[in-house]
């Protein structure tokens, strides 16, 4: 066997390490290089305007670091808190001052590493660590509904603990409220009013979604002394995907789960006068047993309209009454004509059937009536009837306004023009 290759490689291998040996031994010169020496204590060279260990700093005063031009310039600049988020900020071109662009975290502790060169090249550091004064007054968010499993229509809701009306305190507001899902979705949040915000997916929650909504607020500042506070996590399941269509002219309600039909029922929804609502509602809750009275929705009593009735497995879809119930005086007209006064009506074994099978958060759509469109806010959930576009309109991140991207640490730590 001819070992010749062999060697020859062994020995050229050798010979690019010699050559590689002799190029670092006459390029590295380390002991003649000032940025190849420890860096010096550069305290003296800097300062700031926080009070380093003689109390907590003002988080709504602007961060500001200096150094002397005879003592040398500033380099680079990063201030982090506990919890890992940078602080932004604008080094000046001479490098003699950094000023801090975004708002400091109230009751947080916070590292700042600054980093210098004098005259000859050498580099220094300086590291300080400082707390900010906690806020006076905090905002918090509510999260809605409650813990649990729903349809997949149900928005999730945020109720503010005061009134925020300022187009920048409301974008700082909506950033910090996080929904994650498992999968993933594209979805966003609408302001309804100054306290109130919902979330709701572009489409329908996939079945079996498991939604996450958190809040990030805490320390933040919202406005001129106002910040955030810490607000409770909540969790939801989402369940199949039931859908109840009611063809208001056609007295007829079909019932499907996950795009299947599992019952269609015959019903009878609002007369003239008393029309049903069109449009996308959601279930709001279930009560096996309510008493209705005409008064409730401006019916006078005694009347020819007034009624008086005890009603069984009601299942709510809007808060000024509107529901899917039992209706046993109407069976004659169910499948045949609208006769109620607003409700969709069923017989008791039916009703019975629906009550059992949908859950709060469950779709109901009516079709084909001659009422008015079911309101977007305010009498339940109709956030389904605006398109995606005029959802989007609704934030304060992309309703008609550029979309603003996070500080990050590149912004905070840039070095000086030479």
């Amino acid at each position: 066997m001819n070992h010749t290759p062999h060697f020859r490689t062994v020995f050229s291998c050798t010979l690019v390490v010699l050559a590689l040996g002799v190029v670092a031994t006459a390029c590295g010169e380390p002991d003649g290089h000032p940025l190849a020496a420890q860096p010096y204590d550069a305290a003296r060279q800097v300062s700031f305007n926080a009070e380093d260990g003689r109390g907590k700093v003002d988080p709504d005063k602007p961060l500001e670091v200096t150094t002397k031009r005879e003592a040398g310039r500033i380099t680079d600049v990063t201030v982090i808190d506990d919890a890992g988020h940078y602080l932004a900020g604008e080094l000046s071109a001479d490098g003699l001052r950094w000023r801090s662009t975004a708002p400091l975290a109230a009751g947080a502790r916070y590292t700042m590493r600054v980093s210098t060169e004098n005259e000859d090249g050498s580099p220094g550091v300086r590291v300080v660590t400082f707390q900010t004064a906690p806020a006076k007054r905090f905002l918090t968010a509510e999260f809605g509904p409650e813990p649990g499993t729903y349809g997949v229509g149900q928005p999730v809701t945020a109720k503010l603990s005061m009134a925020v009306k300022d187009k920048k305190a409301r974008r700082v507001v909506e950033r910090a409220l996080k929904v994650d899902s498992r999968p993933a979705v594209e979805g966003s949040w609408y302001w309804v009013d100054d306290k109130t915000l919902h979330y709701r997916p572009m489409e329908y929650w996939p079945a079996g979604t498991a939604v996450n909504a958190t809040s990030n607020l805490a320390g933040v500042k919202v406005a001129n002394k106002l910040y955030g506070g810490r607000s409770k996590a909540l969790r939801l399941t989402i369940g199949d995907r039931v859908e109840a269509i009611t063809d208001a002219a056609a007295h007829s309600m079909v019932v499907m789960r996950n795009g299947d039909v599992i019952n269609t029922i015959p019903v009878t929804t609002g007369k003239p006068g008393f029309d049903t609502r069109n449009g996308i509602k959601v279930v709001l809750g279930k009560e096996p047993f309510v008493r209705m009275r005409s008064t409730t929705i401006g019916i006078a009593e005694g009347s020819s309209e007034a009624y008086d009735l005890p009603v069984y497995w009601a299942t709510r879809v809007t808060w000024s009454g509107e529901y899917v119930h039992a209706a046993p005086w109407s069976v004659g007209s169910q499948g045949a004509a609208n006769v109620s006064h607003g409700c969709t009506g069923m017989s008791t074994d039916n009703a019975a059937w629906f009550f059992k099978t949908v859950q709060p958060g469950d779709i109901v759509k009516v079709v084909n009536s001659y009422g008015d469109m079911m309101d977007t806010f305010g009498n339940g959930f109709g956030d389904w009837n605006l398109s995606w576009d005029e959802w989007r309109e609704g934030s304060a991140l992309t309703g008609g306004t550029p979309q603003e991207t996070g500080a990050s640490a590149i912004a905070a730590r840039l070095r000086p023009a030479v």
